[in-house]
């Protein structure tokens, strides 16, 4: 039942929240409801076995409602039964329109990023992939920014094309099972021709690199980044966008084999080449927003090139810095929502010695830095170390290149925190005051949580050992 639980609890919530009236109210509901997702999250992960639940659905097709739970789906339903609590607490105090809206949506939200993580039917999968979508797509038109109509009808166009796709591929692909069943057993079963495995990869891939998203279908994403509500912005990154690394280890590796020997070398080059371009554009940004956007389109891109360079150690490191790569974007989110909350701007050039009127948050923000440029004895050094080792087995001189990025993500992320919080303060930051209550409660537990994974990484090394 536990599976089944991670699924109801917040779609039956998000449909209560919907009816509740009161801003206060409806925050409240939302917050204990992700509490009690995480804490069956939580049961899920200290289960030692997978965690199966089947009941029929469509029959008539050949799908039924098959959730299934092994060591990588485990750890994303914890990153995304994580993300929703600390999300809602660290912007507890801000005030939306419709907060009864706002928060049934984000609920919503989750329900169809566990289905996805969680679904072993492949149009069960389908219907929770646009189930995460289009709340999204709602969230970022009515409470994003002043480009939120156009920036949002581009992710839409972007999405749209993608999820298109993927189904042309799903049901061209159930035509072929010899049962006519939606079910991941039987699409594993397919004896594909390497003409037929072509075509279902790039019907299925281009779908997940949109997601991810990888150069060069990744313009959609800085701006919508920038232009949703910090709340949004931080599910989309620290949660969302493993919906495609996700499914490329999970449907895509399995099912086309031949394919991805056969264009792996080209997906590389083109992650490389991502990462490299996200991270010069990531020096030259004056908004935290967009340098946090861009880069989290290079860390994306080393997951998606230790994917193709199929390699098993580079394999478990992409599915441990899945979760790490959450936990940190997040708690650079929060502190972007800060800064603009109470300080009215994004702009590094508006900023500047905010460590000396908020010391608290300099600190936190610094153990954040280091987890982004992957220092040792932070959670990313491990998933990254263990990435790199499967490039470098795959091809030394194309990991020599991709390693460039390290240093590019260190001076872009080191000099975020300079302009920010160190120097003179200026007329914007000279009556700042420090982080308290929630918001300093949520960043403390993220920064242990960076610290405890770094020093004892075990946990997720086991758990990602069970996973295909």
């Amino acid at each position: 039942m536990v599976p089944l639980l991670l699924i109801c609890i917040p779609v039956v919530s998000g449909l209560l929240t919907f009816l509740l009236r009161n801003g206060s109210t409806a925050k409240n509901t939302a917050l204990i409801a992700s509490i009690a997702t995480l804490v069956v999250g939580l049961m899920s992960v200290f289960s030692k076995q997978a965690l199966n639940y089947e009941a029929d659905w469509l029959p008539v097709l050949g799908s039924s409602f098959s959730l299934h739970l092994d060591g990588m789906a485990k750890m994303l339903a914890l990153l995304t039964t994580i993300s929703l609590p600390v999300v809602f607490a660290a912007v507890y105090n801000n005030d939306y329109k419709n907060a009864n809206v706002f928060y049934g949506l984000m609920l919503l939200t989750q329900a169809g990023l566990l289905g996805v993580f969680l679904a072993s039917d492949c149009l069960l999968f389908y219907f929770f992939w646009e189930l995460a979508l289009i709340p999204v797509y709602f969230l970022s038109s009515i409470w994003g920014g002043e480009k939120r109509i156009a920036v949002t009808f581009k992710f839409f166009v972007y999405t749209f094309i993608g999820s298109l796709l993927m189904l042309v591929g799903i049901l061209y692909l159930y035509n072929l099972t010899p049962d006519h069943s939606f079910a991941i057993k039987s699409f594993y079963a397919l004896k594909l021709t390497a003409t037929q495995q072509n075509l279902g990869f790039w019907l299925f891939f281009i779908a997940f690199a949109i997601k991810m998203p990888i150069f060069p279908l990744h313009t959609w994403q800085p701006d919508a980044y920038e232009q949703s509500p910090t709340a949004v912005t931080m599910i989309l990154s620290g949660v969302m966008v493993k919906m495609g690394i996700y499914a490329v280890i999970r449907w895509v590796i399995p099912l086309f084999p031949l394919a991805v020997e056969k264009f792996g070398l080209v997906i590389i080059l083109l992650s490389v080449v991502g990462m490299l371009y996200a991270s010069f554009i990531a020096i030259k940004q004056d908004d935290i927003k967009r340098l946090i956007a861009y880069s989290s389109i290079g860390h994306i891109g080393l997951m998606c090139a230790a994917i193709f360079a199929m390699k098993s150690i580079g394999l478990q490191g992409v599915m441990i810095q899945m979760f790490n790569h959450g936990i940190n974007v997040i708690g650079l989110w929060i502190v972007a929502d800060v800064i603009e909350q109470h300080l009215g701007t994004r702009k590094f050039s508006d900023l500047g010695g905010l460590a000396q009127k908020a010391p608290s948050l300099a600190i936190l923000l610094v153990v954040l830095a280091f987890a982004n440029v992957a220092l040792p004895l932070t959670n990313a050094f491990v998933g990254e170390f263990l990435m790199f080792n499967g490039l470098f087995q795959y091809n030394i001189w194309i990991a020599a290149v991709a390693g460039i990025s390290i240093i590019l993500a260190a001076v872009y992320t080191l000099n975020m925190v300079q302009k920010v919080f160190y120097g003179n303060t200026t007329e914007i930051t000279v009556n700042a005051t420090d982080i308290k209550g929630n918001v300093q409660l949520v960043l403390i537990i993220l920064v242990f949580v960076i610290i405890g994974l770094g020093v004892y990484p075990q946990p997720m090394i086991a758990l990602t050992k069970v996973a295909p």
